[in-house]
């Protein structure tokens, strides 16, 4: 059996599951039709590539493009607390949690356009260097390049691509002046992201030669307008806003967003943003519905083949959603109810025990 017929029905496992995912339990659930051997070497063979990504979903993306599509750029950790450390079963830092934790951790590249969210790159991050600490004279791994450089080769891959979008949505660790360049004048596309509070801005072309910048948290930011600002490092006028959520605890949370687009409004930047919550969805459904969590015995390639074969179950669902309108979530209720019934069914099929009421 050809491995991309293995890759399929794998992926389509992952999806269907709702328990441990093993070699052995698709074996059997294909009634031998895919031995052990067979899925094992699949999960254990070439390793999957960004390209090999593409392909799977390139005729879907072609299918709904969109001028005004935005590519999201995002990172997320899964955690693998009792998993042996290898290059990609390492330490990373958790914003979510302010701590260190090992897991793998993955950039995204999402592409969300007309209410579909799909990855069109992605690369897990591969601690390969080691080196000592100084302070504690300990042995530490480390990425060869960095995040920053790996978000702009996806953001390049995306123009060679060819994908249709106006807009780079970049999480925090994008807004910096090297990725902001970057995207302004050598993909010639615009883009939307946080600033951190600490960022430092000069409020009109006379202060930024002189040096004269402020925090941005220090500004006096009307509500619901934008102001024009210029960061140190970037040769091009951005336009800032601040957003203001009240939490359901009742605290205050402050977002402050930056665009190079600087004929949006208030109103533009932030609809536009909110774009971004198609990244929440797609990290939110990759564990309980595409089995992205039980994954084989790890290693530097089943690791990264069974993460690939997830993000191809994440594509059939955002497929689905499309024909059913429905949300991976109930697609993925549907399926248990469906596996219940029939379970429910051969229970009672089977002859009836002794002594029951």
């Amino acid at each position: 059996m050809k491995a991309q017929r293995i890759a399929d029905l794998y992926s389509d496992y992952l999806l269907a599951s709702f328990g441990a995912t093993t070699a052995t339990g698709l074996s059997e659930l294909l009634e031998g039709e895919v031995s052990h051997d067979q899925v094992t070497r699949y999960v254990a063979g070439t390793k999957k590539t960004a390209s090999a990504l593409w392909r799977t979903v390139k005729s879907f993306v072609r299918d709904v493009p969109a001028e005004a599509g935005g590519l999201i750029l995002d990172d997320s950790l899964e955690a693998k607390p009792y998993t042996d450390e290898n290059d990609i079963v390492c330490w990373h830092y958790d914003p979510s949690t302010d701590r260190l934790l090992k897991g793998i951790n993955c950039l995204t590249a999402l592409y969300s356009s007309q209410g579909v969210s799909v990855p069109v790159g992605c690369h897990l991050v591969a601690k390969t260097e080691t080196y000592l600490d100084p302070k504690t004279q300990k042995e530490k791994r480390r990425r060869p390049v960095s995040k920053n450089t790996v978000g702009q080769e996806l953001i390049k891959q995306a123009g060679r691509n060819r994908l249709s979008f106006r807009f780079g949505l970049c999480a925090v660790w994008v807004a910096a002046a090297d990725p902001m360049v970057f995207i302004k004048h050598t993909q010639h596309r615009d883009f939307l992201c946080p600033l951190k509070t600490n960022r430092r801005v000069a409020l009109s072309k006379a202060d930024k030669p002189q040096g004269r910048y402020v925090r941005v948290d220090t500004l006096e930011l009307e509500a619901q307008a934008t102001r024009e600002i210029s960061l140190e490092g970037v040769d091009f006028p951005l336009v800032l806003l601040k957003q203001v959520f009240t939490n359901e605890d009742g605290s205050i949370s402050i977002r402050y967003l930056v665009s190079s687009e600087t004929t949006l409004s208030f109103d533009d930047v932030t609809t536009t943003y909110h774009n971004r919550w198609g990244v929440e969805c797609y990290h939110k459904s990759l564990k309980p519905n595409v089995a992205l969590a039980k994954s084989p015995p790890p290693t530097v390639t089943t690791q990264p083949n069974h993460f690939f074969a997830a993000l191809w179950g994440f594509i059939k669902l955002e497929r689905l959603k499309m024909k059913t309108q429905l949300n991976h979530f109930t697609l993925k209720s549907n399926l248990y109810l469906h596996a219940l019934h029939s379970a429910f069914a051969t229970l009672r099929a089977l002859p009836p025990v002794q002594g029951s009421a």
